[in-house]
């Protein structure tokens, strides 16, 4: 499907399901972290309910698929707030389980000037990792599978399954613990790292020594977001790569997330590796200009107006 192309009449959106955990997010925005101790104002905050897969699932969606979101909560307030939000977005949180006895992880972001951001997390450790709950018929009907690593035990049942099927599934290839990527990449056919992960991963004094030595292992698409500099991924033995558009940098949380969902949407479209890593980068550029993490991913209009 050429660039900006849409699906032909009648034919029914990509679909995705998202693997992952999710997160209830308080997101302030400061002129600068200071040194501590310290008190700080904010000037603008924001409540939002995401984490990676999701984030990524919320861009596919807003950018023209379908996603669903197989994730777990606590059965409490902020779990039952996190499902009615994520159903008002137009996802379908069927996949997503309320497990008793446990409290949903809850968030502290702090971004600042030039939109760098500090992350305080919250996990609840006595969540149940098991996955063997998870609806994998499903997956007879998607075109992709989203997993990040912070649910190694879903994303590795789920992209089990998905291979079982034929389904692709996209890794997000981020910093985890200790043996979580090295079970978790081999199962992907798309390795999508961001290059702070590649470079964890991998070692190697650059992306493209990363990326390469990756290649020769993995039989599938292995690339990583750059920031500023764009996607860079392996292609018949080279490294290739597409930049990013420059933009007023205002917010960077959850830009990665956005290009994942818009490079998954874009490649279940049909368009080439090289114009699906444009289409996403411009997404993910777009996002950095707003403030509010995911919030701020464009819409398909927005994004194809920007392209070239």
């Amino acid at each position: 499907m050429a660039r900006g192309a849409r699906m032909s009449a009648g034919a029914r959106s990509p679909r995705a399901i998202a693997v992952g955990a999710i997160c209830a997010t308080r997101i302030y925005r400061v002129e600068q972290v200071p040194p501590l101790p310290a008190k700080v104002l904010a000037n603008r905050l924001v409540e939002v309910v995401d984490g990676m897969a999701l984030s990524a699932a919320c861009a596919f969606a807003r950018l023209g698929g379908h996603a669903a979101i197989w994730a777990r909560c606590g059965d409490d307030e902020p779990g039952r707030a996190a499902r009615a939000a994520l159903h008002a977005e137009g996802l379908d949180v069927t996949g997503l389980r309320a497990l008793p006895g446990t409290a949903s992880s809850q968030a502290t972001v702090i971004v600042d000037a030039r939109g760098e951001r500090l992350v305080v997390p919250f996990h609840d450790p006595a969540v149940d990792a098991s996955a063997q709950w998870l609806p994998l018929a499903a997956l007879a009907d998607a075109d992709m599978l989203l997993c990040d690593v912070r649910w190694p035990e879903g994303a590795e049942v789920a992209m089990r399954a998905a291979r079982a099927a034929g389904v692709p599934s996209m890794l997000d290839g981020e910093i985890a613990a200790p043996g979580v990527l090295e079970r978790l990449v081999p199962l992907a056919t798309h390795a999508v790292f961001s290059d702070a992960g590649l470079l964890a991963f991998m070692g190697g004094a650059s992306v493209e020594q990363a990326l390469l030595a990756l290649a020769r292992t993995h039989p599938g698409h292995v690339g990583a977001t750059c920031g500023a500099a764009g996607y860079a991924w392996v292609e018949g033995g080279a490294v290739r790569r597409v930049g990013a558009p420059a933009v007023e940098v205002i917010d960077t949380l959850a830009a990665g997330d956005v290009f994942h969902g818009a490079f998954a949407l874009a490649l279940a479209e049909s368009q080439p590796v090289e114009a699906a890593a444009r289409f996403a980068c411009h997404a993910a550029s777009l996002k950095c200009t707003r403030f509010g993490g995911r919030l701020g991913c464009p819409t398909r209009a927005e994004v194809e107006a920007s392209l070239p």
